[in-house]
């Protein structure tokens, strides 16, 4: 079943090592050349009039991957790349202004096509992920909640997925949002961004008429199918479709970063996500070529 979506050698053979040894970069999280040259037409450019720009853009996707990939303290950045202050302005300027969105999908549409795929999938997973905030206080941060299945307090991270497990879209709520009502929130910022989703995969916590009818007015051609465990289970159990978008999750989580919901803002959260995303394309692009 893993080979139907794997498009490159599964990992740690003899054979196929070397594409996942980064020990020859400065850090580990460093771009290389392959995939900085994914990269570097996506970014804009500085702006005209006013003074040159100055900053290495490549040092400062260095530094937010340094940051996502350790998980250490703005203030703790090594000094070999740019100030927390530049790396912070960066970010903000990236997520406010589309940029990070727009490397997103330019890379998911390369992967796509790698594997074969039209650019648009018929066929898209979702769920989610209750994370533990961390402790912060204040007026300036978006709420927190409770998820009492899990007993977590923090945020939820609502992630649509499609078949070879890349992630289409994702968005950060509290905790304490339904599934179902934050399922309609992530489906409607697509904004027709995937003509051709057809088919969604979703566990039982998105069953029951509230989701469908949403999803009517959201997506009207896009039928839902419900994936549910069995009553005669025990322990864990591979369910057909659904273990994608989980091990999705599980390749995100390998960025420290991720571990706890440290952001204030909700905004801020997702900006990890998606750079986490990136990484996780650009790297899939190089080793297979």
């Amino acid at each position: 079943m893993w080979s139907m979506v794997y498009h490159f050698p599964s990992m740690w053979t003899k054979e196929n090592r070397p594409l996942y040894d980064r020990s020859h970069l400065r850090y580990e999280s460093d771009l290389t050349d392959a995939e900085w040259a994914l990269v570097a037409p996506l970014i804009p450019p500085a702006k005209h009039g006013g003074a040159h720009r100055t900053v290495d853009v490549r040092e400062v996707l260095n530094g937010l991957l340094y940051i996502l990939s350790t998980s250490c303290q703005w203030r703790a950045i090594p000094k070999d790349l740019p100030p927390h202050s530049t790396l912070h302005d960066y970010l903000d300027r990236w997520d406010g202004d589309g940029t990070l969105e727009r490397i997103h999908h330019a890379l998911y549409v390369q992967c796509r096509e790698q594997a074969g795929r039209e650019a648009s999938p018929t066929v898209a997973i979702i769920d989610s992920q209750s994370v533990r905030s961390a402790e912060k206080g204040g007026r300036a941060i978006d709420p927190v909640g409770y998820d009492s299945g899990k007993k977590i307090k923090g945020k939820k991270r609502h992630l649509l997925v499609d078949t070879e497990g890349l992630v289409l879209q994702v968005i950060v709520h509290a905790a304490d949002i339904q599934d179902r009502d934050g399922g309609v929130l992530l489906l409607a910022t697509l904004f027709g961004l995937f003509p051709f989703l057809r088919t969604l995969y979703a566990d039982a916590g998105y069953q029951g008429p509230k989701f469908q009818n949403a999803l009517k007015r959201v997506l009207r051609r896009v039928k839902l199918e419900i994936v549910k465990r069995s009553d005669a289970a025990k322990g864990f159990v591979v369910l057909p479709k659904r273990w994608i978008v989980e091990r999705t999750i599980g390749w995100l989580n390998r960025c420290r970063r991720l571990a706890k919901d440290w952001e204030n803002l909700n905004r801020k959260a997702r900006a990890f996500l998606r750079l986490a995303s990136i990484r996780l394309m650009v790297r899939r692009l190089c080793k297979a070529a």
